[in-house]
């Protein structure tokens, strides 16, 4: 099973981000993911999923789980420790869809 260090390397740089805004159904912001560090690998993995799907889907947590790879089963093991991991879970489990919107880096 290929490691989420390795996922990471293959998807498209984050240096023009300063963030991503995760939106719920009626618009609202519900959720923000940074770059900063930390939280740079969810925000290229998402990046990655809104770029790919347009949107945070039940198909794209699916393959966004795929790529968080051993963290994906460590946040399942353990609830609460990967919030941005936790959310992809929520999505599929409920079949949601968050829209995202972009914050460039000035």
């Amino acid at each position: 099973m290929p490691r989420f260090s390795d996922n990471l390397k293959k998807l498209p740089g984050i240096s023009h981000l300063a963030a991503i805004r995760l939106l719920d159904a009626g618009g609202e912001v519900v959720a923000s993911i940074e770059n900063k560090s930390g939280s740079q690998g969810s925000l290229a993995v998402y990046n990655h999923l809104a770029q790919t799907y347009g949107a945070i889907t039940p198909e794209a947590a699916k393959k966004g789980l795929e790529i968080f790879a051993e963290h994906a089963e460590d946040a399942r093991a353990n609830p609460g420790k990967h919030p941005n991991i936790d959310r992809l879970l929520a999505l599929l489990d409920e079949g949601k869809t968050m829209r995202t919107k972009h914050v460039f880096a000035v």
